[in-house]
């Protein structure tokens, strides 16, 4: 397995066992003070596992570049890594901020973490694509 679908794996298992976690403390009524999380627990569930899961299985299973260069030229998939994940860690500080507060900072930083999400999905998309052939 490359070490970019394992990384992707392995995060996106971190972010099933927060979210879950999470979303227990918030069910049970523990977690009263988290529930400014609840849109961000959500989000860390199918952005921060279901979608890095499957990109990272994507990267590792979908068919060869080539013989000599298997997976291509990934610069495009290492860059949706970081931007995927400080995306996901900007929302999870941005969003209960801002239920918080009303500081303007917090606004700009939860659409900055969209802007990063939407760009590592974005790369991503585009390095897969030329993975997608008929055989």
């Amino acid at each position: 397995m490359p070490p970019l679908s394992r990384w992707y794996i392995k995060t996106s298992l971190l972010y099933l066992a927060i979210s879950l976690l999470t979303g227990v403390f918030l069910s049970s009524g523990i977690g009263d003070s988290l529930v400014a999380l609840r849109f961000s627990v959500t989000h860390l569930f199918v952005v921060g596992w279901l979608t890095q899961l499957i990109f990272g299985v994507a990267f590792w299973l979908f068919p060869r570049h080539s013989r000599e260069q298997p997976y291509g030229d990934t610069r495009a998939a290492l860059a949706s890594y970081p931007l995927l994940n400080l995306g996901l860690l900007l929302r999870l500080l941005a969003e209960p901020a801002l239920a918080a507060s009303t500081l303007p900072v917090w606004s700009w930083l939860l659409v900055l973490a969209a802007v990063f999400q939407w760009l590592g999905a974005v790369a991503y998309a585009a390095y897969i694509w030329r993975r997608v052939k008929v055989k």
